[in-house]
């Protein structure tokens, strides 16, 4: 179990690092929180000055203990979120164990008695009656308390105090309630000050990008379209709808795409709040990252690049192609303006240019074979292509791969009608 409860700064606002433009001083909203942490389990528990993470099923996905640590230090540092973190064998240790600000991770019950026995008594956020009996006592931390017969603490302090204490040492046990993912996705936060520019306002909506991530992680969903509010008060608010070309879940890609939009945007009044909500999300399909030659990667990168375009330059600049199923090249694939994408066919086919000639150039022909500024090498083919008979579009063409004599790769075709002929159709990048 993991807690992280937050540790504000001595003014009482969140710090922040020295180059970050604003830093929003209201407390990050707990829901929100809870939802970043859905990117490393789905069993978080809310306590009233701690968050709770059962992190033992998510081990092995990110390596290992050292290295989830690792990644949530990174996390809380990017959003400008101070918390102490420790790891123990049961909820209550844990707990105790980060508001002694130990940063202890016991891994087993073992080290978590251990580690326990050095935490102030201070620690367990007694009710202050008990606190002061305690006190009376002459009892300083929990080895204090432990050395004592449990019968006598029952009697001085209370059975809710000695079964705090077995449920902390694993004696007994503790079962949490899990937090439980909203359907939908919407979250708020107000800005400390008003923000007059609005690349500012990437910095606070960090937060929101990252309980969205989580949230997506923890519903093993994606989503295609956000709408990111601006509040300016009195009712005013700026919409700023973010659109990608194929569903995403990375907090990374949301925030390059948000940060296009945002640079590119003139504020009418001053923001005083962000809200970012989710209409629609859909089952996660990922694709592989490391088999098939990193298809996976290349296609995700390639969406990333499109989504950026489009925010940066307008859905009207930006065109995609969008597979269609016909087999002559020239109508094989179509515009896709709106939610631009490449989809690859769903049938393996020998090499395409995704430059094409329209209409195909007409090539000299000399013994039988084709020229452009010199003869054309064959280098593979031929490929029959015959299609578009039933729509007066009929075609019959032998495809073949050339280079030419500047070792240019070209996609040619052979007409085996009257007149017959060569044809130059598309050039290979």
């Amino acid at each position: 179990m993991l807690y992280c409860p937050t540790r504000p700064t001595s003014d009482g606002e969140t710090a922040s690092p020295p180059e970050a433009p604003i830093a929003p001083a209201t407390a990050f909203p707990t829901q929100a929180l809870a939802c970043w942490a859905g990117r490393y389990t789905s069993q978080v528990n809310l306590a009233p000055d701690a968050l709770r993470l059962e992190i033992v099923g998510s081990l092995r996905l990110f390596g290992g203990l050292s290295a989830l640590l690792r990644r949530v230090r990174e996390d809380l540092a990017a959003m400008d979120i101070r918390a102490q973190l420790a790891v123990a064998a049961t909820p209550l240790a844990a707990l105790w164990l980060a508001r002694a600000d130990s940063d202890a991770v016991c891994a087993d019950l073992p080290a978590t008695r251990v580690a326990l026995a050095a935490v102030p008594l201070t620690a367990l956020a007694l009710a202050p009656p008990l606190a002061r009996r305690v006190e009376g006592f002459g009892l300083r931390r929990i080895g204090d308390v432990l050395v004592l017969p449990r019968a006598s603490l029952g009697a001085r302090l209370g059975k809710s105090f000695v079964i705090d204490l077995a449920r902390a040492l694993g004696e007994i046990a503790d079962p949490q309630p899990w937090f439980v993912f909203p359907e939908r996705f919407e979250q708020a936060l107000e800005l400390p000050a008003p923000v007059e520019a609005a690349p500012v306002l990437l910095f606070a909506a960090r937060r929101l990008i990252a309980a969205l991530a989580g949230w997506l992680a923890a519903r093993n969903a994606a989503v295609r379209e956000i709408e990111c509010l601006i509040d300016h008060g009195h009712g005013v608010v700026t919409a700023v709808p973010l659109a990608f070309s194929a569903p995403v879940h990375a907090a990374a890609r949301i925030e390059r795409v948000l940060k296009e939009r945002l640079d590119a945007l003139a504020l009418s009044a001053p923001a005083l709040a962000l809200r970012l909500r989710v209409q629609e999300a859909a089952p996660r399909e990922d694709c592989s990252h490391a088999l098939f030659d990193g298809a996976g990667q290349r296609h995700e990168a390639l969406a990333d690049l499109m989504d950026r375009l489009v925010a940066r330059l307008g859905p009207q600049a930006v065109q995609g192609l969008a597979c269609h199923a016909d087999h002559r090249p020239e109508l094989a694939s179509r515009a896709s303006p709106t939610r631009p994408a490449l989809h690859a066919p769903a049938i393996s086919l020998p090499p395409r240019p995704l430059w094409l000639v329209d209409p195909p150039e007409a090539l000299r022909e000399s013994h039988g074979r084709p020229q452009r500024a010199g003869p054309l090498v064959l280098v593979a083919g031929p490929e029959r292509i015959e299609s578009g008979w039933w729509d007066g579009g009929d075609a019959r063409r032998d495809y073949f791969v050339a280079v030419d004599s500047e070792h240019r790769w070209l996609w040619i075709f052979r007409d085996p009608r009257p007149p017959g002929g060569w044809f130059l159709h598309g050039w290979f990048a």
